[in-house]
């Protein structure tokens, strides 16, 4: 029964039709992301980048090599909608979007992550035997099915993105909608909807249509009687998020997903109406089945796991952020701190408080009050920094204070904790930060 649904071939149409969708889109997230300035503002003007904890080795490209990094990875990404030479594009894409990803975190976007999971996935998906120039290249990849499980491997990872999402709002600054309105009070000056975005129904709307929208979209897609209704909500959901939250090109590529949930043929029939139907609905067990199940359950495992870690690392992840990131807690809370960082000369006792105008960029410089890794890496960029010019040095997070949700601000960290000699506890709580009120 299993083997049936899994191991069963169908019509590939869905998967070529969101290849070229996929392509497309990274494309012009690339493209982009040169020509709006973000590669010069994330990557090249800081003098150093808040990259994930372990992956220091990971630093942007000097001169213009960042530009062509970018550029690569959008001339790929034409490659891929293209299918040519489509396992070396993807798997380069990949590697490539793995590496600026964990290179960077000060504009940290959890569909960055999404983005990672889906290139990684296409890797090992057959979506270039149709509709190629691989296959014009080379007949004998030429095919019109693919097995049932790439659907449902795609189906199950959107469930559980939208899933979490929606059961991570179930928390009372989303349920008395004050996030919300929070989110929207800077949108005050948008054109035609700033006023709009600013009314209190409109804000208990969004709050109980965004709880049921992520937790109902995969299935009311996956019911025939309720596809096209969740269809029609799921362009307005992610239209609403491009136009209010200009988020780039994931709402598209939310939308693109959708192919997925309608039936092969009607996917055919509307973008591949010379393509042959494909009606044998023959069962082909790979041989290396066992290999297969433990591949992808593993992999499932691991997606099922890390959004539920917050729960057994101590405090909340609200206040202390340990936890959050790769948890599909997307929108959820607004942070801002303040903190200033004390240097102590361990050889003479001198001291000096550190300017964060000559290390950070202005977005650095709102992000490094809030965030404790941030916060961590800093104390250790100073210490070795001091070190190159010959100094010991202890360092205190001084006056650090957070206010999460627009709430008063609080104590963040420990300012008798020198962060210079304190290791990084990646898998548990970090001690120094402060107990929080929430």
């Amino acid at each position: 029964m299993f083997n049936r649904f899994l191991f069963t071939r169908i019509d590939n149409s869905p998967l070529l039709i969101f290849r070229m969708f996929f392509g497309a889109l990274i494309a012009l997230e690339c493209y982009g992301a040169i020509f709006t300035g973000w590669v010069r503002r994330t990557l090249l003007e800081p003098k150093f980048t808040f990259n994930f904890i372990g992956f220091d080795w990971l630093q942007p490209l000097p001169g213009f090599g960042m530009y062509i990094y970018f550029f690569a990875m959008g001339t790929l990404g034409i490659f891929i909608a293209l299918g040519y030479k489509y396992r070396f594009s993807i798997i380069s894409f990949t590697l490539l979007w793995t590496g600026v990803y964990l290179m960077q975190k000060t504009s940290y976007n959890n569909h960055y992550y999404l983005l990672i999971l889906i290139s990684g996935l296409m890797c090992f998906f057959p979506a270039h035997r149709n509709y190629a120039v691989d296959v014009r290249k080379n007949q004998a990849l030429k095919s019109d099915s693919m097995y049932a499980y790439i659907k449902w491997i795609v189906v199950l990872q959107l469930l559980i993105v939208y899933t979490y999402a929606s059961f991570a709002k179930l928390y009372g600054d989303w349920l008395n909608y004050g996030i919300i309105e929070l989110l929207m009070r800077n949108k005050a000056d948008y054109f035609i909807i700033g006023n709009l975005l600013q009314q209190p129904w409109l804000h208990k709307f969004i709050g109980i249509a965004g709880i049921l929208f992520d937790l109902l979209v995969v299935p009311a897609l996956l019911w025939k009687p309720t596809r096209k209704m969740a269809f029609v909500a799921a362009i307005v959901f992610h239209l609403f998020n491009s136009i209010v939250f200009q988020i780039g090109i994931f709402p598209y590529l939310s939308l693109a997903f959708t192919v997925f949930f309608f039936e092969p043929e009607t996917i055919r029939h509307i973008f591949f109406k010379k393509k042959k139907p494909f009606l044998t609905n023959k069962i082909e067990i790979p041989r290396r089945q066992n290999g297969f199940y433990a591949l992808v359950g593993t992999y499932f495992i691991i997606q099922l796991a890390l959004p539920l870690r917050h729960h057994i690392i101590q405090d909340n992840v609200l206040w202390t952020e340990e936890g959050h990131r790769l948890s599909w807690r997307m929108m959820l809370r607004s942070r801002y701190g303040t903190i200033q960082f004390k240097v102590i000369d361990k050889e003479n006792g001198t001291s000096e408080i550190i300017d964060l105008k000559k290390y950070l960029t202005k977005k650095q410089q709102n992000r490094i009050g809030s965030y404790p890794d941030f916060i961590w890496q800093f104390a250790q960029h100073l210490k070795k920094e001091y070190a190159r010019k010959g100094k010991s040095v202890s360092v205190y997070a001084i006056n650090s204070k957070v206010s999460i949700n627009g709430k008063p601000y609080r104590a963040f960290i420990d300012p008798k904790t020198d962060l210079a000699h304190t290791s990084w506890n990646y898998f548990w709580h970090n001690e120094w930060i402060l107990p929080s009120e929430y």
